[in-house]
């Protein structure tokens, strides 16, 4: 960076020189420092990447303070040493800040709530996931009104929904804030003034929005949700095709670059992130071994839910612990029971490198009604502005939470909360 202290004069460079001599052997200049992603400049030049952000944010601080922008103090390396050593901490947050009482947006359920310790909270990205059908957009679109109730119910603040399919339904938000009584009594409803429709109709789109103008957004309208519905649509349009092994490896990359964007909004202006994502059919291959040539610890016997390929005897199943078609099933919210029904498994769009991305996954299943378990029928708007009923010939819908940094995971054994959706969003159904 030999144009560092050409841009800067007076920037301090001691406190990065491990980092300039490589910087500089790579090419990379100041605006490239500012520019490009910090992940392929530290990959590039071969440098840490939290020491090239601290530098990169230092920059910014400088720039800022000399064009007379207000911005935070700029405290160099060895104030820092004078700050710790006088008693004041250097540290951003203390204790007492870390251990403050957790925020959270209600879905207006007790159960709902208390299956996901009590709601969802700020600076956490956070995913919902189900087959069409299973309510994912009626959850959220639930959330984007709770989110504007004052606490302990909310945030008191605007929420953005950005559309990779349908437009935003307007209609099917008034019946909500309608017909639910609690957002319907409130001294303070939500209103749909609150709520910013952003529509994404390709990836290239959603890139620039996500990059440039949410972040804008977030901080003029002081937003406290952000929800994508659904996450998953563009990159499923644009990564398809004959060149697909080239076009995954690709979208690996573009996976890894939005889930840490997406982090760090929510943790930057203090709000919920909630995406909704896609499903898809599990197809796992099963190989068939003699008990004579596998390992006892690697055999397992057939599920007796899944009739045998040789008949009704039963042969045992060999398997490799460490592959991701046995490990998924910890993650995924399909298949966790190993001893349960293996039938119409689902795994999440996006596969491994998106899980890795976020911090909860909420799982929608549902499940066509059987005889002797009816249902009333109950109208409700579509996004499409039609009246659809849901008649006697339903389905039976269950809310489970596959993994969270806040929340419990739902049991191996059990199928979590069963759910409805009704004219004013969703809501438990008791025993």
């Amino acid at each position: 960076m030999t144009d560092l202290l050409h841009v800067i004069p007076d920037f301090p460079i001691k406190s990065y020189t491990h980092l300039l001599p490589s910087l500089e052997k790579h090419l990379v200049t100041t605006a490239d420092l500012l520019t490009l992603d910090a992940l392929e400049i530290a990959k590039r030049a071969q440098v840490p990447l939290l020491d090239l952000r601290r530098l990169a944010n230092h920059v910014i601080a400088i720039l800022h303070r000399d064009l007379g922008f207000e911005s935070p103090e700029i405290v160099s390396a060895p104030d820092a040493q004078k700050k710790q050593h006088s008693g004041q901490s250097p540290l951003k947050h203390t204790g007492a800040g870390l251990i403050r009482p957790w925020k959270f947006i209600t879905t207006l359920d007790p159960s709902l709530d208390a299956a996901l310790g009590g709601g969802i909270p700020p600076r956490y990205l956070t995913e919902i996931v189900g087959e069409s059908g299973a309510g994912k957009t009626q959850l959220l679109l639930s959330l984007l009104l709770t989110s504007q109730l004052p606490p302990p119910q909310g945030l008191s603040r605007a929420a953005v929904y950005i559309s990779t399919e349908a437009p935003l339904p307007t209609s099917r938000l008034t019946q909500i804030l309608t017909s639910h009584p609690v957002l319907r009594a409130h001294s303070s409803p939500p209103t749909l003034s609150q709520i910013l429709g952003i529509q994404t109709p390709d990836l290239e789109a959603q890139e620039h929005i996500i990059t440039y103008q949410l972040p804008i957004a977030v901080a003029r309208y002081n937003v406290g949700l952000v929800v994508i519905d659904s996450i998953a649509a563009n990159y499923r349009a644009e990564h398809s095709g004959p060149n697909a092994p080239a076009a995954l490896a690709e979208r690996s990359g573009q996976l890894s670059k939005l889930g840490s964007q997406l982090r760090n909004l929510a943790r930057q202006y203090d709000c919920a992130i909630v995406v909704a994502n896609q499903v898809s059919d599990r197809f796992a291959p099963v190989t068939i071994v003699s008990p004579s040539s596998a390992p006892k610890s690697i055999i397992a016997t057939s599920s007796p839910h899944q009739p045998s390929i040789f008949g009704s005897q039963q042969q045992p199943v060999a398997f490799d612990p460490l592959t991701l078609d046995h490990q998924i099933r910890f993650f995924s919210g399909w298949g966790s029971d190993p001893n349960g029904t293996q039938h119409n498994l689902k795994t999440p769009s996006l596969g491994l490198v998106w899980a890795n991305q976020i911090a909860c996954r909420i799982v929608l299943s549902k499940q066509e009604c059987e005889s002797g378990r009816i249902k009333h029928s109950v109208s409700c708007d579509t996004s499409e502005g039609m009246r659809a009923d849901w008649t006697p010939r339903s389905w039976r819908r269950w809310f489970s939470i596959a993994f969270a940094a806040w929340a419990e995971a739902t049991a191996e054994h059990e199928e979590g909360v069963e759910f409805e959706i009704w004219s004013g969003g969703i809501k438990s159904i008791g025993l």
